[in-house]
């Protein structure tokens, strides 16, 4: 897409012919100074940038400037000039530029034909820093290059207009490289550049030239040296870098090794600085040994560093290090046997030659030519190449590629840096002969390789990495990233090390001390870190203060007023060192901190410091024996002695105490760390042992307990009394104790007898016990003490089981009083009971099982055995011995057995008899029965599982332990299981069939195989509708599907966040499967359960009306919860309501709301009276509901909902007061019923007529006779009305029978007429497939906005006079130095005000000149967006001043249109692309529905409209045809001899001929634009009949019918056509003969011709279907026949109330509703991203309202719909003939009209108000315009929450459109336009100019003036 007209020159210098744009010219998408500015304006990076990109930029080179550090980054059509922190100082444009690889530079388009604008790749980026020039070279042009200025790269210092051969310096592909050094030669600056093969004109480009920089014909090679190649396929060298060191360059290539060699090699070139003719070129082979060719160089001051492929396929890569004094000699080597022994060695092996096919050859001269020409001479051989590698090892091998390489040496150490494919750069130490990766970092985004431009900065700081988006800045050493010693060293960076005294990771030279001992650690030569070796003591007591000493290996050496000190915690104190050894003294007490809750010491850190740095530091720990004792209570002794700190015991004051010993007199116990004293640690402690007597201890019987002590001497001879302590269950039981005899150390404390008994009874109960000595001194215990209390009664509830019990409790049976299991002694002798008594059984389980037996039974009882050898053998059951299991025997309690077979109907109860007893008989029988299955309910189910199976039958209900099967699956049973039922669930199954149900009771097995179930498909969903429900739920959902009979219990549920709110309300625990009792009726399922993870499923059981339709509730959903999900579920099928519905979910809308029918007094009745309609008010009701599912009831009757809308509800109630519903009220009450709300809102009480109140009787007898004279007088009169009145009734009611057909048949034509146009609409879009929307050209488009109703060729140039063609050039010249002063911003702006200032210039001039700068400004449009925001800026200051809310209402400034103009611009693609289509298909239906109904051609009123002053309000009668049209290349002539197609097309018989051949027209070439149509003027219609009757029809012929000087203009229907007939469309005889099928190249906009004038010819009026208001006179008096009568007197009916034809316009609007809907949401939808034109002006009018404090959000909302919807889519919805090659009819343009009114009315912010006045075009749409105004509102608001529009994204906007749209051949017409219009006030323009004093310095009116030189002439032609 292209639009044929010039942007303006960039550069002023050249002035050249608009449409010769040289080739050269870049067509830069964004200005650089614009684009400077927008990156300028972004955020500001931080103050140490890591890196730089821009958007839509890709990168090729990057280059340094020497000194400065400026930074100049080459990429795609764009140059960036950064500083040294990576900010954007410069950007110049250098492309897309008009350009062909196979061209050479061009001026003329014309010279090159299949150029095409190209991008331009930077090739080759160079510093001349003695010329402070950067060489930029581009690949297009052939690679010519340009100097710019250091300082400003957009300033462009050289350029060649028209370069030559010499001049092609880069490759101009971008896929071959380009390398280059600038070389300062004593007297000049020269440029070496090497480059690969490219393209066909690149033979004549050496590989390796000198060219020079300065002169007259800069990068010319002429006269320098240049690489001379015989043959440049044999070699193309791929060069990889290019580098200065010393006094030569280097060039790094791979390429083959000879002309006859096939495999490739790699090489390195040198040549001298200072040759100028390349006569010291000298190449050798490089080798890195094993490995593949160079990838990526570099050079340091001493090495030639390589990157070579390694691995198979170069998947990896080597890096290998060549001395450049190994080089050097190799190629000083070779250059020695070239020049003195023919290039071969002593051995006659040849070692070098002369390489590149050319025609010299090595030579013998003398020994000492290499000497006497260093640098070689005319006479010396060249080029010269060595035959013998240089070959080095390997010192590094990558997993990745590498593709850059770049050097360092620091402080003696060089370092390596590889950049790879995937966007890591790696640090590499290069230590002697191998190679260490120390830091690998991710750089540029992953998958993005490094470029070989890999930069070093001057002062070895930062090391810059390019790739194709970003420029990184990356220190070479990040020393301080490293926070300590450990992570400093251990990161092997060999430029870092650990500064001990600074206490920081620094470079060498940062740390001051580096060169003294242990100042500054290097990790490759110190692997350790300055620590604390060792501490004396370790630790110490809290209360001492005392000396540490540190050990600190490799202590720096400090100067002699300097010193160490210790930091514990907070404390300080001065240290002495000696050597290693470093003495503290410790803080005192008061200073440490107090222990941690639970702990006997405190840890703090302590650290050897210098002034504020830690030198090292470990932890130092104060211990409290105090603090000891207290932490263990049991054993405070042990705890003292046995801990780590070095505590002591003194056992008579029981405390721990640190130091030597314990007070005077007192003895001690020491620490087990002591080692020279007996008594120490914790076996020293006194303590006790543990118990002498016993452990069990039976409660309420004294018991004496006696414990073993040691180590009481101690305490010495002091007398001190004794304790027992018991921990009983809430309370501590003290007992006095002795201590009774001692033997040494060893003794025996008693405790005093004592009953216990604990406070809760319980079988077992383990008791702590320990002793005390005196008041509170606690013996240690050695162990934990426990004695242990049991009680015989509990846990012992019979007999046997208390004879079980463990014998060493003595526990007998006890029938003593009350019988009880106690102990022995507490019983008396007599009433020991030695034998049990019989078993009881108490409860049996199951009662019944299978005759197979083994079932397993279980028996509940007592006294059932004491052990498993008593009832092994003593179980029957019905007199079968039943064998018991041993594993779940409980003793005297539980019994479980297996059955045996029994036969079928054995019954009796079970015995249970132990030896020396009677047996136990239980009440219960148990039952032999045999399970029979019968029958399955339902007999089918879907194969996903979920079916409730019922499987019938007898005996059910036989054992305990019952399973189901369907097939292999399981089918777990519903509980209860019945007698006659068993009900289950069935599984999933993997695949449709029949499946055997089976039931296993225990052992027995049943199979039902007379009737297996069958699994049949999954139901499946395909439609449900509504999609919509209020939240209080019971909208009737219809599901459609298959299968869905084989359902079982079908549900719609919903999925909730289950609340507190929505538990509260009735949410129920899940239980899946209700429990219900046999017989009777099934649980109903739960309203709401309670899921997993806070959810709440809500669900309605759906009702089956057939296998393809579900009909279903929607579940209610709380107010304020959020429905998660929708779904049905079919058994075990579970379908989203989405996936049913197409992708529509289920919405729920809120409750509707409505008001009370009595609102001031909501309790009192409404009074209806009979026969009016109730209207009920409310908000938001058909929300969720449609008009036929609501139902209103009025007591005990139904009102009849006529009609509801949003807010109000229409009813009809009953005619006669319904009675109350329930008794409780007297009067009804008025209910709405919308699914489950039920709103009740109010009585409801009819009027009645009033009865007459009793009268006197003389009143009565007078009014009596007064009412007999008036009924006498009345009667008369009413004789003679009713005569009149009953004509009229037969009038009324015949026009209420039509008034009420009328409305029924509005909805079904409505109906019909939808689903036909919807018919129509999908052939079209099928059409439309084929040959696609008829979209203008964007040029076309453009004119027709820029220029409405100037026709098609608004800028046509007009014809050469005689004599008038030498002017032209000079014209041209002229307005070419005009098209670069508008790119001046103060001219164009003092232009602009200038003219809108003067008097007569007009409205429509304004918007002419607008236009015209809009066209010839088009190239550059982010100029033009940057003109119109300073005019947006000066019109919103001006406003703000008068009413805000008049600003862009009308277009009186240019302004206005210039903003027109770029919205048009800016939303081209837009309307291609979204809202085209339905714009489209809306202007297609309304055609079709207005060809449906007959026209008047004459009064342009047509049945089917939206416009009421367009509606033919008559019943005229037709009928459609379809006609078979000829169409082909014979369809003109005779009938024969070619291929005739027959196309149908549709037409009513009451067309003209006119509107005949227009409809043909419109059908034939449905998919050919308008203007490449034949006109139907120019045709003619040919009716045929057979092969020789042809009849030409027409308009008006000698047939048409003339009357009473009214001519009729012909139709099908007079020429009586039949349906089906066969007609042609002929060429006019005056045309010629022949049509022409496409528009001519005329300037026509294919206007519509105007419909036929209802004017006089010769007195006779014209007509079609309806004649005009006035007839002639004497008309109505020769109608004669009876029919005409009555057809006139229904006529006049009709036009009594006309209205009733109001009807159609309705039926209309609903059938066009969903296109208007579809247009309207394409215009105000963001569901696709809004257009970034859009974005940009309403955030630029939302900052002018911020700027001016306009808080008012009316105003805002008006700025925007001016300046968008009402400017730039109302246009569009009115004039679509602006966008698409169509014709637009008179009918279908007022159609237009009405819908954008109505898009013009929900712009508005006022209240949309419609009354009895309103016009009928508002009222068609009164309903839909709210919700058009939400859409309005909603698509502000989104776009305002949307991210913002930065600069550089529109101006990327703006420079696509200007590249996609720009060409040439208008721009000298708009531009003689545009200074027209200067010429009109020529001297009010010079004069403003003038008057600015900038502009005079800028010199604006001078260069208008020559301007005006070159055009003032009377020459019109260009």
């Amino acid at each position: 897409m292209r639009l044929p007209w010039c942007h303006t020159a960039r550069e002023t210098p050249p002035l050249l012919p608009c449409e010769a744009v040289p080739a050269m010219a870049p067509r830069p998408p964004l200005g650089p100074h614009l684009l400077l500015a927008l990156l300028l304006s972004l955020p500001p990076p931080p103050t140490r940038a890591r890196h730089f990109s821009a958007p839509n930029a890709t990168f090729n080179h990057l280059a340094l400037a020497p000194g400065l550090g400026t930074l100049y980054v080459g990429a795609v059509n764009r140059l960036f000039q950064l500083s040294p922190e990576l900010r954007l100082q410069a950007v110049a444009v250098t492309g897309p530029v008009l350009d062909s690889p196979d061209c050479v530079p061009f001026r003329d388009p014309a010279d090159c034909p299949h150029a095409r604008l190209t991008d331009n790749a930077n090739q080759l980026l160079l510093v001349s820093g003695r010329a402070r020039e950067l060489v930029a070279c581009g690949q297009v042009r052939q690679g010519v290059c340009d100097k710019r200025r250091l300082d400003d790269v957009a300033h462009v210092l050289y350029q060649a207009e028209d370069p030559g051969d010499g001049q092609f310096v880069a490759a101009n592909a971008p896929g071959v490289a380009t390398v280059g050094l600038v070389v300062q030669a004593p007297d000049r600056d020269l440029l070496l550049v090497a480059r690969g093969l490219a393209g066909k004109l690149s033979a004549g480009v050496p590989p390796l030239t000198v060219r020079q920089l300065a002169g007259p014909q800069p990068f010319s090679s002429e006269g320098l040296g240049r690489l001379v190649v015989g043959d440049l396929s044999d070699y193309n060298n791929s060069y990889v870098g290019a580098f200065a060191a010393g006094r030569s360059a280097y060039f790094v290539f791979r390429r083959r090794g000879a002309r006859a060699q096939a495999d490739y090699r790699s090489y390195a070139a040198r040549v001298c600085l200072g040759d100028a003719n390349l006569y010291s070129y000298v190449e050798v082979p490089l080798a890195c040994r094993g490995q593949g060719l160079i990838q990526a160089a570099a050079v340091t001051p001493s090495t030639l560093l390589g990157a070579f492929a390694a691995g198979p396929g170069g998947a990896g890569a080597a890096l290998c290090a060549f001395p450049l004094a190994r080089l050097d000699a190799s190629m000083e080597h070779a250059r020695r046997l070239c020049y003195t022994a023919g290039g071969r060695s002593p051995g006659g092996a040849e070692e070098a030659t002369v390489e590149y096919g050319v025609t010299s050859r090595c030579a013998a001269l003398p020994a000492d030519s290499p000497e006497s020409y260093p640098c070689g001479d005319e006479h010396t051989p060249s080029p010269i190449a060595g035959r013998q590698p240089l070959e080095a090892e390997p010192l590094l091998q990558l997993e990745q590629p590498v593709s850059a390489v770049a050097g360092l040496q620091a402080d003696g150490h060089t370092i390596a840096f590889l950049g790879d494919t995937q966007g890591q750069l790696h640090k590499v130490f290069l230590n002697g002969s191998h190679g260490h990766v120390y830091h690998s970092q991710q750089v540029g985004p992953r998958g993005s390789a490094i470029s070989p431009d890999l930069l070093v900065d001057g002062n070895g700081s930062h090391v810059y990495v390019l790739t194709a988006q970003q420029v990184d800045r990356v220190p070479v050493a990040a020393c301080p990233e490293f926070p300590d010693c450990t992570s400093c060293l251990q990161a092997q960076d060999p430029l870092c090390g650990w500064c001990v005294l600074q206490g920081r990771c620094t470079l060498k030279g940062q740390c001051g001390r580096a060169a003294q001992a242990n100042q500054w650690l290097w990790s490759y030569e110190d692997s350790h870190c300055p620590h604390v070796q060792s501490l004396l003591p370790a630790y110490r007591p809290r209360q001492e203060q005392g000396q540490v000493t540190l050990s600190v290996p490799r202590l720096p050496t400090l100067a002699a007023d300097e010193y160490f000190h210790c930091a514990f915690g907070d404390y300080d104190s001065l240290a002495h060192v000696e050597g290693p050894h470093v003495a503290c003294v410790t803080p005192p007490q008061d200073q440490l901190p107090l222990n941690p809750p639970g702990t006997d010491h405190i840890t703090l850190p302590l650290a050897l410091m210098f002034e504020d740095v830690a030198v090292a530091a470990t932890n130092f720990s104060f211990y409290d024996c105090s603090a000891v004792q207290a932490l263990e209570v049991a054993a405070p002794c042990r705890a003292c002695v046995g801990s780590i700190w070095r505590c002591h015991w003194c056992p008579r004051s029981s405390r721990c105490v640190y130091g030597e010993h314990c007070p005077e007199g007192e003895g001690t116990i020491y620490s087990a760390q002591e080692a020279d004293v007996q008594v120490r640690g914790p076996g020293a402690c006194p303590r006790v042992e543990g118990l002498a007597g016993p452990v069990l201890l039976p409660v309420g019987w004294k018991s004496r307990l006696a414990l073993r002590v040691r180590n009481l001497q101690h305490f010495g001879s002091l007398p001190a009394s004794y304790h027992c302590w018991l921990e009983l269950p809430g309370e501590l039981q003290r007992l006095p104790a002795s201590l009774e005899e001692t033997s040494g150390d060893v003794g025996l404390i008693s405790c005093q007898a004592q009953q216990l008994r604990p406070s809760v009874a319980q079988r077992e109960l383990r008791v702590p016990i320990y002793v005390t000595r005196g008041k509170a001194q606690r013996l240690d215990n050695a162990h934990t003490l426990h004695v242990t209390l049991y009680d015989c009664a509990v846990g012992h509830p019979d007999c046997s089981r208390c004879q079980a019990a463990n014998g060493s409790l003595g526990c007998v049976w006890c029938s003593h009083r009350q019988p009880a299991c106690r102990y022995g002694p507490l019983c008396p002798p007599e009433a020991v009971e030695l034998l049990c008594p019989s078993p009881r059984i108490d409860r049996i389980e199951p009662l019944t099982g299978p005759p197979e037996g083994g079932l397993a039974l279980t028996i509940w009882g007592s006294n059932l055995g004491r052990d498993f050898a008593e009832v092994q053998d003593a179980v029957n059951v019905a007199g079968r011995p039943c064998s018991p299991e041993p594993s779940l025997y409980r003793t005297s309690a539980r019994i479980v057995c297996v059955t045996s077979p029994a036969p079928n109907g054995t019954t009796g109860p079970i015995q249970v008899a132990i030896k020396n007893r009677p047996p136990g008989i239980s009440t219960q029988h148990f039952t032999y029965q045999d399970p029979i299955l019968l029958s399955l309910s339902p007999q089918w189910g879907p194969q996903a599982g979920g079916t409730q199976l019922t499987i019938h039958g007898q005996h059910l209900q036989t054992g305990g332990n019952i399973s189901a099967f369907v097939g292999a699956q399981p089918c777990p049973i519903q509980e209860p299981v019945c007698p006659e039922a068993i009900v289950c669930h069935t599984m999933s199954q993997a695949s449709p069939g029949e499946a055997v149900v089976r039931v296993v009771f225990g052992h027995a097995q049943r199979t039902l195989l007379t009737s297996p179930f069958q699994y049949t498909a999954n139901p499946q969903l395909v439609a449900a509708e509504p999609s919509v429900s209020f939240r209080g739920g019971g909208r009737l959902i219809r599901v459609r599907g298959t299968g869905l009979d084989v359902v079982q219990q079908p549900l719609l549920s919903v999925w909730l966040a289950a609340t507190a709110e929505v538990q509260a309300a009735g949410a129920e625990p899940r239980d899946p499967t209700p429990r219900t009792s046999c017989g009777g009726p099934a649980a109903a399922p739960q309203a709401c359960i309670q899921l997993r993870e806070g959810l709440l499923q809500c669900s309605t059981v759906c009702s089956i009306n057939s296998s393809s339709l579900l009909l279903c509730q929607s579940p209610a959903v709380p107010d304020g919860v959020h429905p998660q999900r929708v779904f049905f579920t079919l058994d075990n099928v579970h379908v989203d309501f989405a996936s049913a519905n197409g992708g529509q979910d289920f919405q729920y809308q809120p409750n509707p709301r409505l008001a009370p029918l009595s609102r001031e007094e909501p309790t009192r009745p409404y009074r209806l009276k009979p026969g009016n309609v109730l209207d009920v008010e409310g908000q938001g009701l058909n929300l969720g509901i449609s008009k036929e599912e609501v139902r209103v009831h009025i007591g005990d009757g139904e009102c009849l909902v006529k009609t509801l809308t949003l807010t109000h509800l229409y009813c009809e109630p009953p005619s006669r007061a319904p009675q109350p519903a329930n008794g409780s009220s007297a009067l009804p009450q008025f209910v709405v019923q919308m699914g489950n709300v039920r709103l009740a809102l109010g009585p409801v009480q009819y009027e009645t007529e009033p009865t007459l109140s009793a009268f006197p009787v003389e009143a009565q007898v007078g009014l009596g006779l007064g009412a007999a004279v008036l009924i006498a007088a009345v009667l008369l009169l009413t004789l003679m009305y009713r005569h009149k009145s009953k004509q009229a009734l037969r009038d009324y009611q015949k026009v209420l029978v039509q008034l009420e057909n009328l409305e029924i048949g509005v909805g079904d034509q409505c109906r019909k007429e939808f689903t036909d146009l919807m018919t129509e609409m999908t052939d079209l879009s099928s059409d439309l497939e084929a040959s696609g929307i008829p979209f203008l050209d964007y040029h076309t488009y453009a004119e027709r906005v820029f220029f409405p109703g100037h026709g098609g060729c608004p800028l046509q140039p007009a014809l050469e006079g005689p004599g008038e063609e030498g002017r032209r050039a000079p014209v041209r010249q002229g307005l070419t130095q005009l098209s670069n002063l508008l790119n001046s911003k103060l001219f164009l702006l003092t232009l602009i005000h200038t003219l809108e200032e003067q008097p007569s210039f007009s409205q429509r001039d304004r918007c002419h000149v607008a236009s015209l700068l809009s066209l010839a400004l088009h190239g550059k449009l982010e100029y033009l967006t940057d003109i119109l925001r300073t005019l947006l800026s000066d019109l919103a200051a001006h406003y703000v001043h008068k009413n805000p809310k008049l600003m862009l209402r009308r277009t009186e400034t240019m302004v206005e249109k210039l903003l027109t103009n770029w919205l048009s611009i800016c939303l081209y693609a837009f309307l291609k692309e979204v809202a085209g289509e339905p714009l489209y298909m809306l202007l297609r239906a309304i055609q079709y529905q207005v060809d449906k109904g007959p026209v008047d051609a004459v009064t342009g009123k047509a049945k089917r409209t939206l416009n009421d002053s367009r509606l033919l309000r008559e019943d005229v009668e037709f009928r459609p045809l379809t006609l078979m049209v000829l169409a082909g290349p014979r369809a003109g002539g005779a009938a024969g001899g070619g291929a005739v197609q027959r196309v149908p097309a549709r037409v009513l018989d009451t067309d003209t001929i006119t509107q005949v051949k227009e409809k043909v027209l419109e059908q034939v070439y449905k998919g050919t634009p308008f203007s490449q149509r034949p006109s139907a003027h120019a045709l003619d219609l040919e009716w045929r009949s057979g092969l020789a009757g042809h009849l030409t029809l027409s308009d008006e012929d000698l047939t048409s019918v003339t009357q009473n000087h009214w001519k009729r203009l012909n139709t099908l229907q007079h020429y009586k056509v039949p349906d089906g007939a066969t007609v042609g469309l002929i060429p006019q005889l005056h045309n010629g003969g022949a049509v022409s099928q496409s528009l001519a190249q005329n300037c026509t906009l294919g206007e519509n011709v105007p419909m036929l004038e209802d004017g006089e010819e010769g007195g006779v009026h014209l007509w079609h279907l309806v004649k005009g208001t006035e007839e002639p006179e004497g008309a109505k008096a020769r109608r004669s026949s009876l029919r005409e009568r009555e057809r006139e007197r229904e006529r006049a009916r009709a036009k009594a109330i006309p209205e009733i034809y109001l009807t159609r316009l309705l039926s209309m609007k609903g059938t066009l509703q969903k296109f208007v809907d579809d247009t309207f949401q394409a215009i105000l939808s963001v569901n696709r991203p809004v257009p970034i034109a859009i974005k940009y002006l309403f955030d630029f009018l939302d900052e002018l309202a911020e700027k001016h404090g306009i808080e008012d959000p009316e105003t805002l909302h008006i700025w925007k719909t001016n300046s968008l919807l009402l400017r730039f889519w109302v246009n569009a919805l009115k004039n679509p003939q602006l966008i698409f090659d169509v014709r637009v009819s008179d009918n279908v343009d007022a159609i237009l009209a009405v819908i954008a009114q109505t898009f013009i009315d929900s712009c508005t912010v006022s209240e949309h108000k419609v009354g009895r006045d309103s016009p009928v075009n508002k009222l068609l749409y009164a309903r839909e315009i709210p919700r058009y105004k939400q859409m309005v509102e909603r698509y502000y608001s989104d776009i305002r929450q949307s991210s913002p529009a930065s600069y550089q994204e529109m101006n990327s906007a703006l420079a696509e459109l200007s590249g996609n749209y720009t060409s040439a051949p208008h721009c000298l017409e708009a531009l003689q336009e545009l200074y027209n219009h200067i010429h009109r006030y020529y001297d009010q323009i010079i004069s403003a100019l003038e008057e600015d004093p900038v502009g005079q310095k800028m010199q604006l009116a001078c260069r208008l003036q020559q301007v005006a030189a070159l055009v003032e002439n009377k020459v019109t032609d260009l």
